[in-house]
């Protein structure tokens, strides 16, 4: 191990280079980057003046971006294929070996990549655009649109920022597009998570609550506005929500949930948010989850502090905890009180709603490592957050393993200790 002082007078510790290693490796690094370097080289690359000079004569332009980046535009008398659709087969896009082929990209890395491909794959005459699409936009050369219908226009827009992400791409987005969530109460959490689900291109969203909007509710439950007040809430949500993201379906169901409807509220849905604020609530959600095998993404919040996790017992069975294994029964109505009693930082919820929201589009995607199994707690006033481990509990009467589902209780005696 080596150590190395940097001119701050820091300690930093600096790991030896493979490269340097007894047995040449310092000597075979330096020649396979050789080798890579020469073949780039041996890649003619032309400025965007040059390529369009060839383009007039006759020399085919392949702009190798994908579709969501070529939306944005592309140099005039490009066409577009995708670099893996390109190289997978490039006789379909290509059939004369001969030709006169220019690849461009967004900066000219992946156009000389793929020119490097097909010169092995026998096409002589082929090079690159150096600086790719931004020089090309830089030097005030006409661009083009693609021909794109309104829609996916609209999708290559709006989630440009998404489709850029390795984790999400354009099949991510889709994948979100496809999905649909239910979002238990428009209240301090749902409003949040749901602003959120909306932009983020959640294409089905459910809401559920039988409440109105009151003025007290404007400072915290921010889906809402003044005009809003007496409206109810799953209303004002969809009207908000639909003005945000008018391609994306929102539900409104101006109910209370019990136990004779939430069958039906979780019927094809593939994620539940909890936005509930009371206990028996929460431990009907938390059963009809494990029934209908959907993860639920819980949170609560009271004055500074609040906590989430991510509860996908119904799918993990003995795996994965429940809502029951962390309260196996609910706390004495005294030392649980709700917002209206306690009082709550109006941008807690904010906080609160925004980590659920990530935690579905975690789900929804399959990327990250979601909250199964751990409680995150966050205090506002120390801004300090830690987590927990929650175990299943092997003996849980929903839950556990091989236990056949027994049904609903009446949930408002069970909270009540009846």
């Amino acid at each position: 191990m080596i150590h190395e002082r940097r001119p701050q007078g820091r300690l930093f510790r600096v790991e030896p280079s493979p490269c340097s290693a007894p047995g040449g490796g310092r000597q075979k690094g330096s020649r396979a980057r050789a080798r890579l370097y020469n073949g780039r080289m041996s890649i003619p690359e032309l400025s965007p003046q040059q390529a369009r000079a060839r383009v007039a004569h006759g020399a085919v332009l392949i702009d190798v971006r994908q579709a969501h980046e070529r939306a944005g535009g592309m140099a005039e008398g490009a066409r577009g294929v995708a670099k893996d659709d390109l190289l997978a087969d490039p006789a379909a896009h290509l059939p004369i070996p001969s030709q006169d082929i220019l690849l461009i990209c967004q900066s000219g890395k992946r156009s000389a990549d793929a020119a490097q491909s097909l010169r092995a794959a026998g096409y002589s005459n082929v090079a690159s655009v150096a600086g790719g699409t931004v020089a090309w936009r830089e030097q005030a050369l006409p661009l083009v649109q693609p021909m794109l219908d309104a829609a996916d226009r609209d999708f290559y827009d709006r989630y440009s920022r998404h489709l850029l992400l390795p984790q999400v791409g354009e099949a991510g987005q889709r994948r979100l597009q496809q999905s649909r969530v239910l979002v238990l109460g428009a209240g301090g959490l749902g409003a949040p998570a749901g602003f959120y689900l909306a932009a983020a291109g959640v294409g089905h969203l459910r809401f559920a609550d039988h409440d109105r909007v009151e003025r007290s509710n404007l400072h915290r439950q921010i889906v809402h506005t003044e005009a809003s007040v007496g409206q109810l809430k799953v209303d004002s949500a969809r009207e908000r929500l639909l003005a945000l993201n008018p391609s994306i379906e929102v539900e409104a169901v101006p109910e209370r949930v019990t136990s004779a409807n939430v069958d039906r509220l979780l019927e094809g849905v593939d994620v539940v948010l909890d936005g509930s604020d009371n206990f028996p609530l929460r431990y009907l959600l938390n059963d009809a989850c494990i029934q209908h095998a959907k993860p639920m993404v819980y949170a609560a919040i009271e004055r500074f502090d609040g906590q989430l996790s991510v509860f996908d017992a119904g799918r993990q069975r003995g795996v994965a905890p429940c809502y029951r294994c962390l309260f196996p029964e609910p706390p004495p109505p005294e030392f649980a009180p709700n917002c209206s009693e306690a009082g709550v930082l109006g941008v807690l919820p904010g906080l609160a709603g925004v980590l659920q929201a990530t935690e579905v589009l975690k789900l929804l995607l399959g990327i990250g490592e979601p909250l199964v199994g751990r409680l995150l707690r966050f205090d506002a006033l120390g801004m300090r957050f830690r987590e927990s481990r929650i175990q299943p509990d092997p003996q849980c009467p929903v839950c556990a393993a091989g236990v056949p589902f027994p049904g609903y209780i009446d949930y408002a005696a069970f909270c009540r200790g009846g």
